[in-house]
């Protein structure tokens, strides 16, 4: 209740009359004049009434005290029962929250940040997102149903932004015990063929079962691209280094994988990835051209553009049947290094191309064998055949006929026909989707010569005229060959007719050659956008049926692949989980891993009450496990506090309860208006006329 004044004339003139009143008043105790203190008295009732004073009595309610509880709901509470425990715990203290009418709870239910390449458990921003439109005393405390695996607990000198109780129900039993393994350090890229070292360390997180021996070493697994290809001992709490070779480009997974323990919490941190991407050091491409024609400077063009290439290129200008009588050492053509190109240093070479090369018996019949067991043992052939393949000299009479795909019939048509991809090459990766192919006629130029073969082994991917065979690809042990069954790519390149895709067909073709892995004709691939993934299965034979999918957790799933494309099958889905997925087809596996390899929600996931009890002694709060080691569920009782909260109760969750109100109205009463003030006025008056009559 308050009292102000509501002036029926402005302050000034009331100032003037107050004042004069107070003169008459004092003029008249100074004379003293009979009746002077009644006369006193009405001058102040004027005054009074002129000044119009009012009190003014508030009407308001009561403020609710509001709790912010937070629900964790990260992957680690898929554990060990964490989930049903959680459930339970907050149906139960919805129902005790309940009971205090003043009392309105903040639900927040917070999983791992889904948004981020680095999943965490953040419950404190989820709390502060929950209470940001709440002024600081109406929070009377804040209550977390977690494992307490929580990543962004501020320091415990930071302000929280309200003074209350922070409490903790942790799920969990208190004697959990859980291996993991983890990736120290490695390199994020290497160079193909050369060897890198990643270390990788094994964490035994609580307290360890009893028929574990102190000291134990635990066995891990080393695989590459999904193939085992090492086991080490290691002592847990030790780092551990390995050493490997790069066996490809582009992306290789390592991924160690820890033998489980029995009785661990999870075994979804079991398995540890280290992603290195694989760079080719420059590439060596020997070719080497039988002799001068229009051809030869499209392949020399197209490999010299490539900076990533190393091109060793000779041409025959003088065959060895050739004898003018000029001297050697009068001669300006460098002789060809035969032994040391087939012999000393084939090894070294990613790719050889024969570019209209005929036996004139420059190579001795022997390096023929070397060039074939080059490519049995891994390397990568490609024959440009123009006419002289079909010759009698032609390296089909070589041993190199023994790797190469088709013979030569002898014949050579000269007859113009538009190059089209086969069944199969609308299915390749070398030729599947190259630009022009989906028209009839291809919207391409025509080639004009084609060298006949037999049936060829592997895929005719190109046909020329009456479907004749024109580019074959075919594996030969660990190397492969392709050969092109024209000279007349170069009119391509020259854009006649319009020109064709030849950049694109020689380079597919060249990197399919030296195993590039996105140009597998059967290959299953899987890539990680955020939490999506997207799989690819290329494949030339028929329909490839569902792929399964393995989460982290262990949950499987069976995926449609549609076709998107001739020989191209792929699906997209979304992705609860964060870590490392499985993905089969038939007899092809891959792996991708979903968010950031060291993600912290997999770092640890023995449920702990540490990270929260420091703020709980703070703020006189309360941190208890859920479950005892007999696994009794017991939910702490609630106790409202007026006031400040001072002491900590050890077995109930004590809750700042708000004394803060809201205005609903405002009553207000004049004490000289109406009949109250015209009555006190006449009373003052009339006693002042009693007074002077007597």
């Amino acid at each position: 209740m308050t009292l102000d004044f509501s002036p029926l004339l402005p302050w000034p003139f009331i100032a003037i009359l107050a004042a004069a009143a107070i003169l008459l008043s004092a003029l008249g105790f100074w004379r003293g004049i009979r009746g002077a203190v009644l006369r006193t008295a009405a001058l102040a009732a004027l005054c009074l009434a002129i000044a119009n004073p009012v009190i003014f009595q508030e009407e308001r309610e009561p403020l609710s005290t509001i709790v912010g509880v937070v629900v964790d709901r990260s992957q680690s509470q898929d554990n060990a029962g964490r989930r049903a425990a959680t459930d339970a715990a907050l149906a139960t203290l919805k129902e005790r929250l309940a009971k205090f009418p003043q009392i309105e709870a903040r639900i927040v239910e917070a999983a791992d940040d889904k948004d981020t390449e680095t999943p965490s458990t953040k419950l404190f921003s989820a709390l502060s997102t929950a209470l940001s439109d709440v002024p600081p005393a109406r929070v009377g405390g804040a209550i977390f149903i977690t494992d307490g695996q929580i990543h962004d607990v501020p320091d415990i000198n930071q302000p929280l932004g309200f003074d209350a109780p922070v409490h903790g129900l942790i799920t969990g039993k208190p004697d959990e015990f859980d291996r993991r393994i983890e990736i120290v350090s490695g390199p994020r890229f290497g160079i193909v063929g050369e060897q890198q070292t990643v270390s990788f360390r094994v964490a035994d997180d609580g307290k360890a079962p009893g028929e574990m021996a102190p000291g134990g070493t635990a066995e891990v697994t080393v695989s590459l691209n999904g193939n085992p290809i090492a086991t080490e001992m290691a002592q847990p709490g030790t780092d551990i280094p390995f050493s490997f070779t790069v066996p490809r480009g582009g992306n290789n997974i390592l991924e160690f994988a820890v033998a489980p323990v029995a009785g661990e919490v999870t075994q979804a941190n079991n398995r540890a990835v280290h992603v290195i991407d694989g760079i080719r050091e420059n590439l060596r491409v020997l070719l080497v051209s039988g002799e001068p024609h229009a051809g030869e400077r499209a392949w020399r063009n197209l490999l010299k553009s490539d900076a990533a290439v190393d091109l060793v290129h000779f041409t025959i200008l003088r065959p060895p049947e050739k004898q003018d009588g000029t001297p050697i050492n009068e001669l300006s053509l460098i002789a060809f290094p035969t032994r040391e190109l087939f012999v000393d240093k084939i090894k070294e070479f990613d790719l050889i191309i024969f570019d209209r090369y005929q036996h004139r018996g420059v190579l001795p019949i022997l390096y023929y064998d070397n060039i074939a067991q080059y490519v049995e043992n891994g390397g990568a052939l490609l024959i440009a055949a123009g006419p002289e393949h079909a010759g009698e000299d032609s390296i089909a009479t070589t041993p190199l006929s023994a790797v190469l795909p088709a013979n030569p019939t002898g014949a050579v048509s000269e007859e113009a026909f538009y190059p089209r991809l086969s069944d199969e090459g609308k299915k390749h990766p070398v030729t599947r989707g190259l630009e022009g192919a989906e028209a009839e006629p291809p919207q391409w130029g025509r080639w004009f010569r084609t060298v006949d073969v037999d049936q060829p082994q592997g895929q005719t991917v190109m046909t020329a005229a009456d479907g004749k065979p024109l580019l074959v690809l075919n594996r030969v042990g660990e190397g492969r060959v392709a050969m092109l069954l024209s000279d007349q790519g170069w009119l391509w390149a020259r854009g006649f007719e319009g020109g064709g895709p030849s950049v694109s067909l020689y380079r597919r073709t060249a990197h399919w050659l030296m195993q590039e892995p996105a140009l597998e004709e059967e290959a299953l691939t899987a890539h990680a956008s955020g939490r999506s993934l997207e799989i690819a299965r290329q494949t030339i034979a028929g329909e490839p049926g569902q792929a399964v999918l393995t989460a982290p957790s262990g949950k499987t799933e069976r995926v449609t692949l549609a076709q998107s494309e001739p020989g191209l099958y792929t699906a997209r889905l979304d992705t609860t989980e964060t870590g490392l997925f499985e993905i089969t087809n038939g007899d092809l596996e891959t792996l991708v891993h979903v968010g950031s390899v060291d993600a912290p929600e997999f770092k640890a996931a023995i449920s702990t009450p540490d990270l929260l009890a420091p703020w709980a002694r703070k703020t006189k709060g309360l941190v208890q496990r859920l479950a005892d080691a007999d696994g009794a569920v017991d939910l702490p009782s609630i106790l409202p506090v007026r006031g400040t909260v001072r002491v900590a109760d050890d077995r109930r969750m004590s809750l700042r309860m708000t004394e803060e109100t809201v205005l609903k109205g405002i009553n207000s009463l004049s004490l000289f208006a109406g009949f109250l003030g015209l009555a006190a006025l006449l009373l003052v008056l009339s006693a002042t006329w009693h007074r002077e009559g007597r």
